[in-house]
């Protein structure tokens, strides 16, 4: 199963050069060649905000010597003033993070997704604040998958490959539309009655639904709101409109090219991708 996935991940790497992407040694090995190591992560947002307009309050990270498997929480404990979100990996950007037999059982598409996204934070890649590159080398990721499995000809992965894709983006629009509505509750109602008001809302996106409730399985969806919604914002505040811009060329490698480009800052990086928008406007007219 490892050397399978050795092979798997070595073929990932060399397409990531196809791409003009530095491939990096996170992931590079398995645990039969080195000593397995996990991370949790913790984000924390203050009370009754949301990351909207500044990076998220707090992040954090532990790591350990062991597998995620191997490590398992019991509880976190509410840290007054501040909502709270924590996540556990054995996969994230750096040579000691090796694949694992639960990634080798992982399926195809997340493999190619995962690899290349900690490929992508690289920083001869991407060399930018978190929450701004968080937010371009997701929806890349994705759209590598697709192209990755085209390029090999496997057209049931490939198949998978845009569904998650398409589902990521549907994720993206209804995140948006959510945020909207919570930061409005929040300016409005008492922090604990906007938390309830909020948390209720969530099953009216479905997507999004299902993505929150994977990811908080065994803490306090109320607990964690702010922190989670925040955490959501970095990785999915431009993914569609940075797919819309692949979908525009169908040029992948320029599109990398492009947002390595893009600057580290909220506020500029928004202008910047309209710019781009714009830019494949004018050609398609021309």
């Amino acid at each position: 199963l490892l050397r399978d996935a050795s092979a798997t991940i070595q073929e990932i790497k060399k397409f990531e050069s196809e791409l003009g992407l530095e491939p990096t040694q996170a992931l590079a090995q398995t645990s039969e060649q080195k000593t397995p190591t996990s991370m949790l992560w913790f984000w924390l947002q203050r009370a009754g905000t949301l990351a909207l307009r500044a990076p998220i309050d707090v992040r954090l990270t532990l790591g350990f010597a062991k597998t995620k498997e191997e490590v398992a929480l019991d509880q976190v404990y509410r840290v007054d003033g501040y909502s709270v979100y924590y996540r556990q990996g054995n996969e994230f950007a750096d040579p000691r993070s090796v694949a694992t037999e639960s990634f080798a059982r992982e399926g195809a598409v997340r493999q190619v997704s995962v690899v290349i996204h900690e490929d992508l934070h690289g920083d001869t890649n991407f060399d930018l604040p978190w929450e701004i590159e968080e937010s371009l080398i997701t929806p890349l990721g994705s759209i590598a998958a697709v192209e990755f499995f085209k390029r090999r000809l496997d057209s049931a992965n490939l198949e998978s490959a845009q569904e998650r894709l398409d589902e990521e983006r549907q994720l993206s629009r209804e995140l948006g539309q959510l945020v909207t509505a919570a930061e409005t509750i929040f300016s409005n109602e008492s922090v604990e009655s906007a938390k309830q008001k909020i948390v209720a809302m969530i099953p009216s996106y479905p997507v999004y639904h299902r993505h929150f409730q994977r990811q908080i399985r065994g803490q306090h969806a109320e607990t964690a709101i702010e922190a989670k919604l925040s955490h959501d914002l970095a990785y999915y505040r431009h993914f569609d409109r940075i797919v819309a811009l692949y979908e525009t060329t169908g040029d992948l490698k320029g599109l990398v090219q492009n947002l390595r480009k893009a600057p580290g800052d909220g506020q500029a990086l928004a202008a910047y991708l309209q710019s781009l928008d714009q830019s494949d406007a004018i050609a398609r007219q021309d």
